[in-house]
C-alpha cells in the first residue's frame, strides 16, 4: 500500500495530547507513524487505513489533511505553476464541487485572496485539460476541499479528508448561547488524567459537552461512528478497508448502548431548559444513562463517596448576572442559554466585581467544603478566577477556545488548607 504523509490541527495547546492520541490510534486500529509536533497540529505518516482511522477514532484533531506537495515561491504566479503540476484528476472529478481554504503566516504577498484565486485557476484548468470540464465551486457543502498553507517561504497543498470539522460529532443539536466545541472538551479530559472508572462531575455541564465526551469514552464509542466524511467521496480511497471499520464501529456503539448504567459519570446545572437539551445530545451519543440534576453551582454536594475528577467551564459576566444573584428561586430562567454570546468562549467584560466575586467566592467555599480529596479543573479566560475563588491552583495549562487564550486551572482539594489570605 501506498504511504502517504498527513497534518492534523488541533486546539492550540492540545498539541501534545493528539499526539499521544494518533500514536494509541496507530496502535490499536492502523499502522501509522506519528510525526513532528508543531504549533497548532500534529503530522503522522500511514496508508488510507491510518487518515480513516484517526477521521474516525480521533476525539481531539480537527481534521486529517492529506499533504500533496509542498515547493518554495516567491509570487501568485509561481503559486499557480505549483498547482497546475498536481494530478487532481487522480483524487477528484469536473463534476465535484470545490472549495479553496488559504492559510498565510509571515508570506511576502499582498493579497491571501488574490493567491486563492491562483489555485482555484490552476486546479480548474487542470481538469480542463485533463477532464474535459471544470468543477463548480460551493464555498458551504463543497465534495472537495484544498487546504494551502503558506509561509514566508514555501508554499504546501492539502486536499482534506474529514469535511465538516471532527468536532461536529453529529449528536449535538441542542446547544446554549456559546457551547464548548466537542474536541476541546475531550482534550481538557485528557489533560486532567481522567480515566473511565474514577468519578466525573461537570456542575456546570450546559449542553453536557463534558459528560458526554467522557461517556462515550468510557463507553468505547468512536466519536466519528455517527457522521460521513470527505474521503469517502475522493477517488482510490480503500472503500474495503473502510466497511470493515465502520462497521466495527457501529457494532461497538450498539453494544455500548447496554452498558449505560453507572459509568460513574454526573452532570448539573442551574437551568432546567439547558438539561433537556443535554439529555437529548446524550441520548444522540449513546449514553442516556448518564445522571443530570438541577442545582445551582453554589450550594453543591459531591456526587460520589469516592473522590473524583472536576471539570468546568463556567459562564461569567452578564450571564453570573442573570444566574447566579438571584439564587435558586430563579431555576426557570435560562439566562446562561439566552445571554448574548461572545466568540467561542464564556468571556465576561469585568473582573471580580458584583455578581462574578459573589458567585465564584461561594463556588470556591463549596468546592472546599463538601469536594475534599478531589480535583477540580476549571477553563476561564480570567486569569484571576483563582483569587475570585480563593482557591490556590497547583497547575495552569494556556489553552485556546478559538481564537481566546484561557487558562485551565487545577485545584487540589485539601479540606481547610486552601484559603487565600
Amino acid at each position: 500500500m501506498s504511504t502517504f504523509e498527513f497534518f492534523s490541527p488541533c486546539p492550540r495547546g492540545l498539541e501534545a495530547a493528539l499526539a499521544a492520541e494518533i500514536a494509541e490510534i496507530g496502535a490499536q486500529h492502523a499502522p501509522l507513524d506519528t510525526g513532528a509536533t508543531v504549533p497548532g497540529g500534529v503530522h503522522f505518516a500511514g496508508d488510507w487505513r491510518a487518515a480513516m482511522a484517526v477521521n474516525l477514532h480521533s476525539r481531539i484533531a480537527s481534521r486529517v489533511l492529506l499533504r500533496l506537495a509542498v515547493r518554495s515561491y516567491r509570487s501568485e504566479n509561481d503559486i499557480y505553476s505549483f498547482a497546475r503540476e498536481q494530478a487532481w484528476e487522480q483524487w477528484f472529478g469536473p463534476r465535484q464541487t470545490l472549495r479553496i481554504d488559504m492559510t498565510a503566516v509571515k508570506s511576502p504577498l499582498k493579497s491571501v485572496d488574490f493567491a486563492t484565486l491562483k489555485v482555484k485557476d490552476a486546479i480548474c484548468d487542470r481538469l480542463r485539460e485533463r477532464a474535459g470540464d471544470r468543477p463548480n465551486i460551493d464555498t458551504v457543502a463543497p465534495d472537495v476541499r484544498v487546504f494551502v498553507f503558506l509561509d514566508a517561504t514555501h508554499c504546501t497543498l492539502y486536499l482534506d479528508t474529514t469535511g465538516e470539522p471532527l468536532f461536529k460529532r453529529g449528536w449535538r443539536l441542542d446547544k446554549g448561547a456559546a457551547p464548548l466545541r466537542e474536541n476541546l472538551a475531550a482534550g481538557i479530559l485528557r489533560l486532567t488524567g481522567w480515566t473511565p472508572g474514577t468519578p466525573l462531575y461537570d456542575p456546570m455541564c450546559g449542553s453536557g459537552t463534558f459528560v458526554a465526551e467522557a461517556a462515550q469514552l468510557a463507553l468505547g464509542i468512536a466519536p466519528g461512528s455517527d457522521r460521513r466524511f470527505a474521503f469517502e467521496k475522493i477517488r482510490q480511497y480503500d472503500i474495503t478497508a473502510w466497511q470493515a471499520m465502520k462497521v466495527a464501529a457501529l457494532d461497538a456503539r450498539r453494544a455500548a448502548r447496554a452498558r449505560t448504567g453507572d459509568l460513574g459519570i454526573y452532570g448539573s446545572d442551574i437551568s432546567g431548559d439547558m438539561l433537556v437539551k443535554a439529555r437529548a445530545n446524550l441520548e444522540r451519543a449513546g449514553a442516556p444513562g448518564i445522571a443530570l440534576k438541577q442545582v445551582d453551582a453554589r450550594f453543591l454536594s459531591a456526587p460520589s463517596a469516592t473522590p473524583g475528577v472536576l471539570v468546568a467551564n463556567p459562564p461569567y459576566g452578564e450571564r453570573i448576572e442573570v444566574r447566579g444573584r438571584r439564587g435558586q428561586r430563579d431555576l426557570g430562567d435560562d439566562g446562561w442559554d439566552s445571554a448574548p454570546q461572545r466568540g467561542d468562549a464564556r468571556v465576561g467584560e469585568r473582573e471580580g466585581t458584583g455578581a462574578d466575586a459573589d458567585f465564584f467566592k461561594a463556588f470556591g467555599d463549596t468546592l472546599k467544603q463538601n469536594f475534599a480529596g478531589w480535583h477540580a479543573y476549571v477553563l476561564t479566560a480570567d486569569r484571576g478566577l483563582p483569587g475570585l475563588m480563593r482557591l490556590r491552583e497547583s497547575l495552569k495549562t494556556p489553552l485556546f477556545n478559538g481564537a481566546i487564550e484561557c487558562r485551565l486551572f487545577r485545584f487540589d482539594l485539601i479540606s481547610g488548607s486552601l484559603r487565600r489570605g
